[in-house]
């Protein structure tokens, strides 16, 4: 296993919503075809600590791309939850869900990319979507979702159909990572997708940390990271990984 990781911006674009560019970050560690991820950044979008994460899974042993879901308007300024929960309400599911799409299809492009072997991953807002696209494009192999939000209160144009709307369609095995004291994910949530996932015969597994809450894994964020719970977590991710994408 390589020791360090090469990163380049690659741009692509999203036909299934308004044909524009896309960009991300690839990281690999290596030429030869290899399985791919595409990594969700939270609601601020892509930061150090997603891009450290896509070198990471890339030494790994996966070709990892950090998606830009903010390509279009660039990422936001949120002073707080009132401006993040506005923000979040006006994001156009079908757009972001459509750009994850056309990143699953870039990647399957590539020569270094073994295309039966994508999976994806994503973090608060992106663990949202990345189980959403776990259910709605069956061409992805694999997800882990930390700690993804779970449940829309209203439904509208923007916002069709929540996570949990959405799960009894999850069309490849799923991890999903929560934290006890997440006060945006409360367990009945988490207790209600275990339910619907279990009656429609899904493979899956749901892992609740205690003494955790929401982000425990953000590193940039000391009074959210709790480092026993980040350990465990992406242990548990990089297994699933290499159990289904090898």
């Amino acid at each position: 296993m390589s020791a360090s990781a090469q990163t380049e911006r690659v741009s692509f674009r999203s036909p299934d919503t308004d044909g524009a560019m896309i960009q991300g970050e690839l990281a690999s560690s290596g030429d030869a075809p290899s399985p791919a991820l595409i990594l969700i950044p939270d609601v601020h979008g892509t930061s150090e600590l997603y891009l450290a994460m896509g070198r990471r899974l890339a030494i790994e042993g996966f070709r990892t791309l950090v998606l830009d879901i903010y390509a279009r308007e660039g990422a936001p300024r949120l002073g707080d939850m009132a401006a993040v929960n506005d923000w979040i309400e006006a994001l156009p599911d079908r757009r972001i869900l459509g750009d994850v799409r056309a990143a699953r299809q870039y990647l399957s492009g590539r020569n270094d990319v073994r295309s039966q072997s994508i999976g994806i991953l994503g973090f608060c807002l992106g663990g949202q979507y990345a189980l959403m696209a776990a259910c709605q494009q069956p061409k992805l192999s694999a997800c882990a979702s930390f700690y993804g939000m779970l449940r829309y209160t209203t439904r509208n144009q923007r916002k069709p159909a929540s996570a949990l709307d959405m799960a009894a369609d999850l069309s490849c095995p799923l991890l999903g990572l929560y934290g006890a004291e997440d006060p945006l994910i409360p367990a009945a949530d988490v207790a209600e997708l275990r339910e619907i996932l279990t009656a429609n015969d899904k493979d899956f597994e749901l892992v609740t940390y205690e003494g955790a809450g929401h982000a425990f894994l953000n590193e940039a964020r000391p009074e959210a990271y709790r480092a026993d719970a980040a350990k465990a977590a992406w242990g548990r991710a990089i297994a699933l990984f290499r159990q289904q994408l090898s």
